[in-house]
């Protein structure tokens, strides 16, 4: 498992000294890294490999992967998009299960398609994806059918075919817009004229309305082989039966004589350096992108390649902290910029510097990127800023050390994917940890600072890219662009300054103040503090996870409590003063203050509530709390942070509704609410000349300076008796004036009605339906589960006919729920995208299925379907941090006794039918609903 990001933390000496007294011996440098022992790998007589490992988490469930190193890039000239359209026929019918027989019986044991089920083709491979309970020997025996079938039993009938045609125009359809036009122009120069420019994995909408079943069923023949094969076992599920179902089900599979050899595409070197300029008005924004030499470079597998990536990791993590420090000057050279070595297909690596551009636009975005670039090529890194970066680096080791018999079993599976298809190393995390901690603290200054000299080329060949709308000013021609480089990098840089951090946020706590009441909660496990100054704490600590804890605290309030003249301000206050810091820090100095310790705060205004929100390892809990108390008592006013701020969200502004979609969900939340001033709108850059940093500054304090009425919780790996006089210390201690503690309804209702609009707008032809239900509710947690029952019992309807039978969509669906704040309500909205000559059939087809449920209520089947979902995702649920921290604060707000977050099954199963049916009368009303249509513009 590649370390993948990086979080801040601190090393655990006496951690890494027992694991390094207990490892396996280091590797030479020039030694291929071991396979992990928990893991088993194997391969068939027949080629295909397989990969077994017991995994107990999540409980009683099985991750099956079946992975097949063919994608589009194999597609013959008559095959364009039909590694893709395989993909979909292999849920529409194969030796076992008849189409549509496979989904329904997997919703049957839990398994939703969508959400578990599912697949994806790339370039190099396609990936079919099955989890299923294993509580029943006959659901895992059947899982392996299922793989089986894709591998090898794949039915292909010409009536199948034609149906899925339309459902895969309709996903072509979908992807179409300003993104897909700019990428025809682009992909042929970003891949240097390769194959993988021609064959995106959708295709081409020619050959996919007019191939022959032919095709299709000889690019089956040609690449699902098991030579080109592997299937993953991750699970609860005893390693020796899962390798006999493995050769039971796989072993019998046949290579095809004279297979076609499986070659991968080459990417050619580039010969000169070139710029383009793109340009479509409905980008949303401006991008500029600049990619450095395409360079083959294979996984290497050794010690030394280890040792390499960690380097490479290093120094992207400062180079990146850098870049991100640019956005924070008064006047940013881009709103949003990054830079770094990556890959760009398999076996192919490149370093690049991107921008998304302010309306300053590509000049000062190109002097930044390329004399940041140079600084760090010609100068190097600091001292300091490496010291920084490996404490970093160290702390994540060691938490996913901590976590290692915490993980998830499809975190497993996506690292045996990357071994399978790149060939990426797999030593596991208790050899990684040993690594680490025998080599990060090796690396040189000297050694980065020679890798990101070698990594940023001063003179290579290289692609310069400007797309987006550009309509600021006249576009540059690509020779322009180019000049705009070599000025840049005739520039003279100095060498970047570093200074001196303190260790630790605050020099003395607080003297503390005490607990005075403490109550024990035994059937959830919880316990409640009440502090000196009036603050409840309440505490579950749980095993789920290691190294994990969760903080949240709530109470009423929020933006409601402010005028329709202050809304912006209120609406801006939180994310602003994160955005200026605390104490004497600014953000970025934070980050540095806090490098090597796992830890994350800040406070939120949202519309009815004040919320605070965190989360630590176990040993940074104290750093938490003393983040929270600085936060919310010293907020730092930085006028320079705030112009920057300001200055970013403007340019973000400027192109937000080009896009026909955003102009479309704009006007569905206006038409919805009657364009209330209190209902948030996709922001227009004059917005935020009403945003004043005294007034935001003024309105942060006034809600979070007091903790009145704050309820925080912390779930997690918490030990209670450490933690109280922390407690004590940081929030018994912060102040609690006298301030307002209770909502206000601010008379934000839904319009009521039949109301109708249509907007025009994009040059594809595509449409989007939207049609909301709303009204006033009698609000429950069982009324809640009668409602989501019966969005889920539509969406089974809404697949089965809209996609499945006729063709029309090839996503969407409904979305809803039952409220109680700020008054007991109910929205129920379908969102249905199409072609422009479909609309009046999907909506007559959506409304059908809905007054069928009216008259004649669910299939007890599709109930049972529902109910067993949430059944397979609450037992679930139950074991993670995330979802007993939200039921809890949940429980407070919506005024539940919080031993009914117990109560859910004993509520799911009292849902009948007879609910649904109800439901369905009560909740779509056919006299009040708003229906907006997005078609495209006329000619």
């Amino acid at each position: 498992m590649k370390l993948s990001s990086f979080k801040l933390a601190t090393a655990a000496a006496l951690l890494g000294a027992s694991l390094l007294a207990h490892a396996a011996p280091l590797p030479a440098p020039g030694d291929t890294l071991p396979v992990a022992p928990h893991v088993k790998v194997g391969k068939l007589p027949n080629g295909l490999t397989y990969y077994i490992q017991r995994n107990g988490r999540p409980e009683k469930r099985l991750e099956l992967r079946l992975v097949v190193k063919a994608g589009s890039i194999l597609e013959d000239e008559d095959q364009l998009g039909l590694a893709h359209f395989t993909e979909h026929m292999a849920f529409n019918g194969s030796t076992h299960f008849k189409r549509h027989e496979l989904v329904s019986y997997l919703q049957s044991i839990g398994v939703k398609f969508g959400r578990d089920l599912n697949a994806y083709t790339s370039f190099d491979q396609t990936v079919y994806m099955l989890p299923i309970p294993t509580d029943s020997k006959e659901a895992v025996e059947k899982g392996f059918l299922v793989l089986e079938d894709w591998a090898s039993g794949i039915t292909f009938n010409d009536e199948d075919i034609e149906s899925e045609r339309g459902i895969v125009l309709e996903e072509l359809r979908m992807g179409k817009g300003a993104s897909d036009r700019m990428n025809q122009v682009l992909y042929p120069k970003l891949f240097n004229g390769s194959r993988y420019a021609e064959r995106l994995p959708i295709g081409k909408a020619d050959v996919l309305r007019t191939f022959k079943p032919e095709a299709i069923r000889r690019f089956y023949r040609d690449w699902y082989r098991p030579d080109l094969m592997a299937v993953m076992v991750v699970g609860d599920i005893d390693p020796a039966e899962a390798e006999k179902l493995v050769k039971a089900h796989f072993g019998k599979l046949k290579n095809p004589a004279n297979a076609r050899p499986r070659e991968y595409a080459a990417i050619p070197e580039r010969k000169t350096d070139e710029g383009l300029v793109i340009t479509d008005r409905e980008a949303p924004a401006d991008v500029l992108y600049i990619r450095y030499p395409i360079v083959p470079q294979p996984e290497d597998p050794t010690y030394a390649g280890y040792r390499r990536d960690l380097v490479e990791k290093l120094y992207g993590a400062m180079l990146s902290q850098r870049i991100m420090e640019l956005t924070q000057q008064a006047d940013p050279p881009f709103i949003q910029g990054g830079s770094g070595t990556g890959k760009v297909v398999r076996g192919y690596r490149s370093f690049s510097a991107t921008a998304l551009l302010g309306k300053g636009g590509h000049v000062p975005a190109i002097n930044a990127l390329v004399q940041e670039g140079e600084r760090a090529r010609q100068f190097g890194f600091t001292a300091s800023e490496l010291d920084r970066a490996k404490k970093t680096m160290l702390r994540n080791y060691e938490r996913m050390y901590a976590e290692r018999d915490k993980t998830d079993s499809a975190a497993f599976v996506a690292e045996y994917i990357r071994n399978f298809l790149e060939g990426e190393p797999m030593p596991g995390m208790q050899n990684e940890y040993a690594y680490a901690q025998a080599l990060v603290p090796g690396i040189t200054l000297e050694e980065v600072n020679a890798a990101v000299r070698a990594a940023i080329p001063s003179d290579d060949k290289k692609l310069v890219i400007l797309m987006g709308a550009l309509k600021d000013r006249a576009p540059p021609t690509g020779t322009e662009l180019l000049a705009a480089i070599d000025q840049a990098h005739r520039q003279t840089v100095t060498a970047r300054e570093d200074k001196a951090y303190a260790s630790s946020l605050l020099d003395k706590p607080p003297a503390p103040g005490r607990i005075v009441a403490e109550q024990e909660n035994k059937a959830l496990g919880t316990t409640e503090l009440t502090l000196s100054n009036g603050v409840k704490v309440v505490l579950k600590p749980t095993d789920f996870r290691n190294d994990q804890v969760l903080m949240s605290a709530v109470r009423f309030g929020g933006q409601s409590l402010f005028g329709d003249a202050d809304i912006f301000n209120a609406r801006y206050a939180s994310a602003l003063a994160a955005q200026m810091g605390a104490l004497n820090y600014s953000p970025a100095d934070l980050q540095k203050v806090l490098a090597g310790k796992s830890v994350s705060a800040g406070a939120t205004l949202s519309d009815l509530s004040d919320n605070v929100s965190g989360s630590a390892g176990s040993a940074d809990i104290e750093t938490l709390l003393q983040l929270i108390h600085v936060k919310l008592t010293q907020p730092r006013r930085d006028e320079m942070l705030f112009n920057s701020f300001i200055a970013r969200q403007r340019d973000m502004a400027r192109n937000a509704l080009a896009r026909p979609e955003a102009e479309f969900s704009d006007t569905v939340r206006t038409t919805l609410y009657g364009d209330h001033p209190r209902v948030a709108r996709t922001p227009r850059p004059e917005d935020f000349d009403k945003v004043q940093l005294d007034r935001v500054q003024q309105i942060y304090r006034e809600r979070f300076a007091s903790a009145k009425g704050m309820t925080f919780y912390f779930v997690g790996s918490v030990d209670a008796a450490k933690l109280k006089p922390l407690l004590a210390t940081y929030l018994a201690t912060l102040p609690v004036g006298d301030i307002p503690v209770a909502y206000r309804d601010t008379g934000v209702r839904p319009v009521r009605g039949v109301v109708k609009k249509e907007v025009r707008r994009g040059k594809e032809p595509k449409s989007n339906v939207s049609i909301t239900f709303t009204g006033d509710a009698a609000f429950s947690q069982a009324e809640q589960l009668r409602m989501q029952a019966l969005v889920e019992v539509l969406n089974i309807k809404l697949t089965e006919v809209l996609r499945e039978q006729l063709g029309l969509i090839y996503g969407g669906g409904a979305s809803g729920g039952v409220g109680k704040l700020p008054y007991p309500n109910y929205s129920v909205a379908l969102a249905l995208p199409c072609g422009p000559e479909n609309v009046d059939r999907v909506i007559a087809a959506a409304f059908a299925e809905i007054r069928k449920l009216q008259e004649n209520g669910p299939a007890a089947a599709d109930l049972a379907k529902v109910k067993q979902s949430w059944l397979t995702s609450h037992r679930r649920a139950l074991r993670e941090n995330a979802f007993w921290i939200g039921q809890l604060q949940a429980a407070q707000l919506n005024g539940f006794a919080p031993e009914s977050i117990l109560g859910f099954e004993e509520r799911a199963a009292a849902v009948t039918p007879a609910d649904v049916q109800a439901a369905a009368q009560r909740y779509f009303d056919f006299d009040n609903y708003v229906q907006v249509v997005l078609y495209p513009e006329a000619g």
